[in-house]
């Protein structure tokens, strides 16, 4: 069921399906919460289901001009305030895990794990920081261009073609985005700092899902990120890239459950 939570001057849009204890699913950049519904048709049979579209995505709000890590927190934060949650497990894709790790910062207390689903927590390097400058260039010339180029990437190359429709669908969506809640994340993305000693000083378990083919991160380095917490655990998606609950849904998804319920297991 869709529903809204005010934000600031604004509102975040949001879905709330099964029951239970509550996993809360944060979608990536250029993506919207509708990137979940496959991923999370089996797991709503046993818990509650939370997905959040961003600021600047989906049917939500923008918010000035730079959509910073923390004010993406804080409007995840606002959803799970409306609906009186107090114990959470959050999964967070891409820019999702980014969000993830400030609302960490942010609210540690109310989180009873945290998963990176093809994300770290370093913060942007020189090279990417220029990257993202150019993005926002193209972005301002021709968005749509941009969107193309940009969502195809994230998938295997070896097996994008497979992924025809949900790359089309996923261009579709991205497409009707404002171009400046676009650019705010690109922004917010550029800026953001690193945030490794979130993980070193987690009290709660913490699962990296990591693709072995990601184009957009560093294996080997998130592979060597994953150590770091003390309550650590990894699945490794050999055919996937930047996108395994679509590429290795199943293999990921029984993963995440399993996570789940030993973290619950440890309230």
């Amino acid at each position: 069921m869709v529903k809204i939570a005010n934000f600031k001057q604004g509102t975040i849009h949001y879905t709330v399906e099964g029951e239970g204890r509550a996993i809360v699913f944060v979608h990536g950049f250029l993506e919207t919460s509708k990137i979940w519904i496959e991923f999370t048709h089996e797991l709503k049979k046993y818990f509650k289901i939370i997905t959040v579209d961003l600021p600047g995505h989906g049917k939500s709000d923008c918010y000035g001009y730079i959509h910073t890590m923390e004010l993406m927190a804080q409007s995840v934060h606002a959803v799970l305030e409306e609906l009186n949650l107090r114990k959470y497990i959050m999964v967070g894709h891409s820019m999702g895990g980014y969000v993830a790790l400030a609302y960490a910062e942010l609210y540690p207390d109310n989180l009873r794990g945290l998963v990176l689903f093809h994300s770290s927590a370093f913060a942007d390097s020189a090279e990417k920081i220029i990257e993202r400058e150019r993005a926002i260039v193209v972005v301002k010339k021709n968005q749509n261009l941009f969107v193309k180029g940009a969502i195809k990437k994230l998938f295997n190359p070896k097996y994008a073609a497979y992924y025809k429709k949900e790359i089309e669908e996923m261009e579709n969506d991205a497409k009707s985005f404002t171009k400046q809640g676009i650019i705010d994340c690109l922004e917010g993305m550029k800026q953001r700092k690193d945030r490794e000693v979130i993980l070193k000083f987690a009290q709660y378990p913490v699962m990296f899902i990591l693709g072995k083919m990601d184009p957009v991160i560093d294996f080997q380095k998130l592979k060597e990120q994953s150590t770091i917490p003390s309550k650590s655990f990894s699945c490794v998606l050999s055919e996937s890239g930047h996108m395994g609950f679509i590429e290795e849904k199943n293999k990921s998804q029984k993963a995440l459950k399993r996570f789940i319920r030993m973290a619950f297991s440890k309230m």
